[in-house]
């Protein structure tokens, strides 16, 4: 995967942001052939070369799981190291795909993150549904106006506390949302996880089934803030596919 460091200037305010992109091999070869895109969201105190570089398993298995669908791959940095998917990142991450189709004959767009990344992907998703055709989330949270971790970084991505601005905090969390996620939504858990606790997550894979969106929840309650390779393949292979 031949790895191309990136520079756009968000129309937000200015700023230079940066993602990593890799093409397919036969891209110069078949230039005008429709691609999927993955987007692959890094965690809490990472940056784009999480999943651009990473030998974690989540990290391997989204990079193996795009060279292996000739899926154009991108890794943005999404404002920060501590990002959340604040009101700024979100309007980054539209920028950016509106800029990738530009440049690029991109089919759908399938979000994959790990942690914050996860989160951040569940977020997005219920921000923008239209934009997203599957989402995996590995080790998220879909609720935080229940969230009690990193609360200092999320309070500066999102512009105030959850006791400030509320609305903001509900509006970035999916699991007020789940009538908005009809994409497939792949999902991984652990059950001693305590840096972002699965009970929201469960409530929204439930939720989801209920009301018939294409769901696969893989919950290990033996783990804590990490998914296997196996695992994250399988969720990211749902997110493409719709099926287990």
């Amino acid at each position: 995967m031949d790895l191309i460091d990136t520079i756009f200037r968000a129309a937000l305010d200015g700023t230079e942001q940066a993602y990593v992109i890799a093409l397919p091999d036969d891209a110069q070869a078949a230039p005008d052939q429709p691609r999927d895109l993955m987007i692959a969201l890094h965690g809490h105190g990472s940056d784009r070369w999480q999943f651009a570089r990473d030998p974690r398993d989540e990290c391997r298995a989204a990079r193996d799981a795009a060279t292996e669908r000739g899926m154009i791959y991108v890794s943005p940095d999404y404002r920060a190291p501590t990002s959340w998917m604040g009101p700024a990142a979100v309007a980054d991450m539209c920028q950016l795909i509106a800029d990738l189709r530009a440049a690029h004959p991109i089919a759908r767009v399938i979000l994959v993150g790990g942690s914050m990344g996860g989160s951040s992907a569940l977020t997005f998703a219920a921000l923008h549904p239209e934009l997203i055709a599957g989402v995996a989330a590995m080790n998220p949270t879909a609720n935080h106006l229940e969230y009690t971790n990193f609360q200092d970084a999320i309070a500066a991505s999102f512009g105030g506390s959850k006791r400030e601005i509320p609305e903001v905090y509900k509006a970035h969390s999916a699991e007020y949302w789940p009538e908005r996620l009809t994409m497939p939504i792949g999902l991984s858990l652990g059950g001693r996880d305590e840096s972002v606790p699965p009970h929201s997550v469960r409530r929204l894979a439930a939720v989801l089934a209920a009301i018939g969106r294409p769901v696969h929840l893989i919950d290990r309650p033996e783990r804590g803030h990490d998914t296997t390779y196996a695992d994250a393949r399988a969720i990211i292979h749902f997110a493409i596919d719709g099926v287990v």
